[in-house]
């Protein structure tokens, strides 16, 4: 039984943003195994109406995930999500080093199928438009704490950039072979910011980073970083 209370870093009338925790899927699939939705009626803060979606992230992917608590929300968040006005920052710890300190990985995806390997995302130029920018932060030893924008939303998005880029994220399951000792995805939606209401300022919230993250760092020593 999984408790969202504890999961919960901002909510007001219009939204909820959740520390999503990894290895979870956020919506039920072909397996009809246990997703984050099961659980949404623990969040409803007195409205009669479940939270809903306002996005995605991976099953894999640990951090900041905002929902709506009603239509007239999510319609709002939908204009601002598709309009790329979601200011989105993730951590991943990646296996080896962009040769660049900071840059912007602009590679079209396009979403394949195949009986052997199922669907995946691959670099295409017949696909669809595809750029984040990062920024190495620090790493020893082969791994690296890498800052993540990405400007366009596609499906695992980061993850197939930066294994075109040749340096796969640490635990990469699908894009790169998985290391033995490796069992968690090391990416992490740390941060979203929201433009949502007119006359305010907009909405900044930021995500602790899990136990299997915090242990990558500890071994970087770079444990202190976002303490």
């Amino acid at each position: 039984m999984l408790d969202l209370a504890p999961l919960v870093l901002f909510h007001d009338p219009l939204i909820i943003v959740l520390n999503k925790p990894a290895g979870i899927p956020v919506h039920v699939g072909p397996s009809g195994k246990e997703c984050l939705e099961d659980y949404f009626d623990q969040i409803r803060f007195g409205l009669p109406r479940l939270p809903a979606l306002a996005h995605r992230l991976d099953a894999d992917t640990s951090g900041c995930l905002v929902l709506g608590r009603h239509p007239k929300a999510l319609r709002r968040l939908g204009r601002i999500f598709s309009q790329g006005q979601a200011q989105k920052t993730y951590l991943a710890i990646t296996k080896n080093r962009p040769e660049q300190t900071e840059g912007r990985i602009d590679l079209p995806l396009l979403k394949v199928s195949s009986k052997a390997k199922g669907w995946r995302m691959q670099v295409d130029e017949a696909g669809k438009p595809s750029i984040t920018e990062y920024r190495v932060l620090g790493g020893q030893d082969g791994r690296y704490l890498l800052e993540m924008s990405p400007l366009t939303g596609r499906t695992h998005q980061i993850r197939v950039h930066l294994a075109a880029l040749g340096c796969p994220i640490l635990g990469e399951p699908k894009y790169a072979d998985r290391d033995q000792d490796e069992s968690h995805l090391h990416l992490h939606s740390r941060r979203i910011r929201l433009p949502l209401y007119a006359n305010k300022g907009e909405i900044d919230v930021i995500a602790p980073v899990p136990k299997h993250f915090e242990k990558a760092l500890n071994r970087m020593a770079l444990g202190n970083f976002f303490r």
